[in-house]
């Protein structure tokens, strides 16, 4: 897929409900001396016979390096697996202490863990907490979990009885084909239960490829793994005629002029799978179109970056008005979320590109038959390489009196990681007439970047070049690099409500799947061979004209490419456990 800039450029997931969010933040806000640490318990999910259930402590006390959390059930329950701690079970007794990379927990922070377990019965939440032997309050004192189905006082719903954020409270899809396909790699297991969309990346993928899972059968699944809970099944809704107009790697079946097929032949079966009121219970996410509107913004005219394939596009309107079209027939249905795809802070992070963009995402939502009510949100960095944060160097930062702006690597960008661009852009999007319960997604599905590359702490106070090149764990060799990328890794696991205005980090992009071919391949798919994802290649000002740093062998876009995977898997941060 494209990602360029311009500078002129599980089976269940933890979901930390907004909810459980919320109560943390109040209470670590209210604490006194004597509150010396609160924690908060929350079942995100539930059915017959098991759970899903997030942790967050916030300790009030002085600042620990290790910290180690106490409960005891007063049933039956067991814990399976968990993730961000170290969970060990003797009979009622549960001890979880920090992993290597979350022992640090300042006075006011906050760290959270969760895990999956099994119950019969009543899964009642446990009535007292100790960190570090110190007992800590529960909800203010006392056990008031609202249960996995109820949305609670920061989650509303909508007019339109759609919930705020559809990831909170809800198990998420985990699609069996991936699911196997993960399983089957060495260290695989160890994500394979958890959720990653599924793609409609042409016409026959709605109902099934070469004997695979076409959309009903994904909703069916779905409903097995619903239970009497909340799910959330993602689908990315990809064909635009000349799509991805900017990268060969990722070219679709239909040409610049087939709207009209689009519509009738793509969208419209889609529309007709969802709306059957078998999967009425279903909460469905739609991400829009990636890659499609901020290709007309930065690669359509007037840039180095241009393409005759995107000032094509942009001329004949067809990206804008199948994507108008995608978000009025979908939104319509009660039980699907729309969230259009933005791009991410390497592309879109300068102002010269962010203003028109939200200028462009508005258009499309108000015009051929769309509303802003039709957008749930937006997401960044689908199938992409950008960290989530930057925990070693903020935009802001200076050196001997330059900003860090002026680095080679940030290029004047205002920002250097995904959360942040994620948030401002948000802010931007509300100013601009979206609504003001608008929620974010981010792609954490390949941004990890851990490994022995991983920096542990700030670079030099050399110069610019020397403190960014040294804190930044983004490894790539420009940050416009997007096909395969070496050294990558598994980022932040999926999670609802990880920060504010943010829905969930979600897995859209499966781990080992490719990005594109590193070589020519014939095909009967529309997909070309890119250079971008040759690593012999040069580069082009989409990158700096640097090298593409794409891993070799690859095979064609969305097949499975087993040394990316493992890859992945070795460099995971936070590392699988």
């Amino acid at each position: 897929m494209s990602h360029t800039r311009t500078s002129l450029l599980a089976a269940m997931a933890l979901v930390a409900g907004a909810t459980g969010t919320a109560l943390a933040v109040g209470q670590a806000g209210a604490a006194t001396s004597a509150v010396t640490c609160t924690v908060d318990y929350k079942v995100q999910s539930q059915w017959d016979t098991g759970f899903t259930a997030a942790v967050t402590i916030t300790n009030n006390a002085a600042a620990k390096s290790g910290w180690t959390v106490k409960w005891s059930y007063a049933g039956n329950q067991k814990v399976t697996n968990g993730w961000n701690g170290k969970i060990s079970q003797n009979g009622a007794d549960v001890t979880v202490a920090n992993e290597g990379y979350n022992g640090n927990l300042a006075s006011g922070g906050s760290v959270s863990f969760g895990f999956n377990g099994t119950y019969s019965g009543t899964n009642s939440v446990p009535a007292t907490f100790t960190l570090d032997g110190v007992t800590c309050n529960v909800d203010g004192g006392g056990p008031t979990d609202p249960g996995p189905t109820d949305p609670g006082p920061t989650d509303p719903g909508t007019p339109s009885g759609k919930a705020n954020n559809p990831y909170t409270g809800a198990k998420v899809y985990v699609n069996p084909e991936w699911s196997a396909k993960a399983a089957a790699e060495p260290g695989g297991s160890k994500i394979a239960n958890q959720p990653t969309a599924v793609w409609l990346d042409r016409i026959a993928a709605i109902n099934g490829v070469k004997g695979g899972m076409g959309l009903r059968a994904h909703l069916d699944e779905a409903l097995k793994q619903k239970g009497s809970g909340e799910l959330v099944v993602q689908v990315v809704i990809y064909d635009l005629p000349g799509r991805d107009c900017a990268a060969l790697a990722s070219n679709g079946e239909l040409g610049p002029n087939d709207i009209d097929k689009y519509k009738s032949q793509y969208i419209d079966p889609i529309v007709s799978i969802l709306s059957e009121s078998k999967y009425a219970g279903l909460r469905i996410a739609t991400v829009i179109e990636p890659d499609s509107l901020p290709n007309l913004v930065t690669n359509a005219g007037g840039t180095p970056t241009t393409t005759d394939a995107c000032v094509t596009m942009k001329g004949n309107g067809n990206y804008e008005k199948g994507v108008s079209y995608a978000l009025d027939k979908l939104g319509a249905i009660p039980n699907v979320y729309n969230y259009i795809d933005a791009a991410h802070h390497g592309w879109l992070g300068w102002d010269s590109n962010l203003g028109p963009a939200v200028q462009q995402f508005h258009k499309v939502a108000t015009t051929n038959g769309a509303s802003v009510q039709d957008v749930a949100g937006f997401i960044v960095n689908t199938a992409n390489y950008s960290p989530t944060k930057e925990p070693h160097y903020k935009v802001t930062d200076t050196v001997g009196g330059q900003t860090i702006r002026q680095s080679k690597w940030v290029d004047w960008n205002q920002y250097v990681d995904e959360q942040s661009f994620a948030q401002a852009m948000r802010d931007k999007l509300v100013a601009a007439g979206f609504d003001s319960g608008l929620g974010m997604l981010i792609d954490t599905s390949r941004n990890g970047w851990g490994g022995s590359a991983r920096p542990s702490g700030p670079g030099p106070q050399t110069t610019v070049d020397g403190y960014v090149d040294g804190s930044r764990i983004d490894r790539r060799i420009h940050a416009g690099n997007w096909c395969n990328q070496s050294g990558a890794g598994i980022g932040e696991r999926p999670t609802a409500a990880p920060a504010a205005g943010i829905d969930a980090y979600v897995w859209v992009k499966p781990p080992g799947e490719s990005d594109g071919n590193s070589a020519p391949i014939p095909n009967d798919e529309g997909k070309g061979f890119d250079r971008m994802c040759d690593p012999t290649y040069g580069g082009n000002p989409r990158n700096g004209n640097n090298p593409t740093g794409s891993l070799p062998n690859s095979p064609l876009a969305g097949q499975w490419f087993s040394a990316q995977f493992q890859q992945l898997v070795r460099n995971a941060y936070p590392p699988l456990s």
